[in-house]
């Protein structure tokens, strides 16, 4: 064991924590809103530019939404923001073969309180890293 301080070599940068970490899985959206905001643009291009790296690891993609409204509009705003966010990495080049979405409504929020600190942390897309990882 010991602490890895400021080592960060024994982070692959094609492993899954590098992806989560330095890379960022989550992009969070406005009530009611699928559409990118432009903070989010950049974490999508640094998905975008990993995906290409790393061209063989198929991707899920969740969309999710927070705890207000019927199930029913959450799983259909959940897979819209799941939608933007592959339609923007097809964009980017990433071949659509690869990316597969998914939706959870409400049904998986992060955090639970009925109050906006919530609620703007479940308004959300996470790109999950699908596939095996090889060494």
């Amino acid at each position: 064991g010991g602490e890895a301080g400021s080592n960060f070599g024994d982070i692959s940068e094609s492993s899954l924590e590098y992806f989560t970490e330095s890379v960022g899985d989550t992009i969070l959206f406005e009530v009611n809103q699928s559409s990118l905001r432009p903070e989010t643009i950049e974490i999508l291009q640094n998905q975008a530019a990993w995906l290409q790296k790393n061209s063989s690891i198929p991707i899920t993609i969740e969309g999710h939404a927070d705890e207000q409204g019927t199930r029913e509009y959450n799983l259909a705003l959940g897979a819209r923001r799941a939608t933007s966010v592959r339609n923007y990495l097809v964009s980017q080049g990433i071949s659509e073969a690869r990316l597969s979405i998914v939706t959870y409504g409400k049904e998986r929020p992060v955090e639970i309180c009925s109050m906006e600190k919530c609620w703007s942390k479940n308004r959300r897309s996470v790109t999950v890293v699908s596939g095996g990882l090889g060494s």
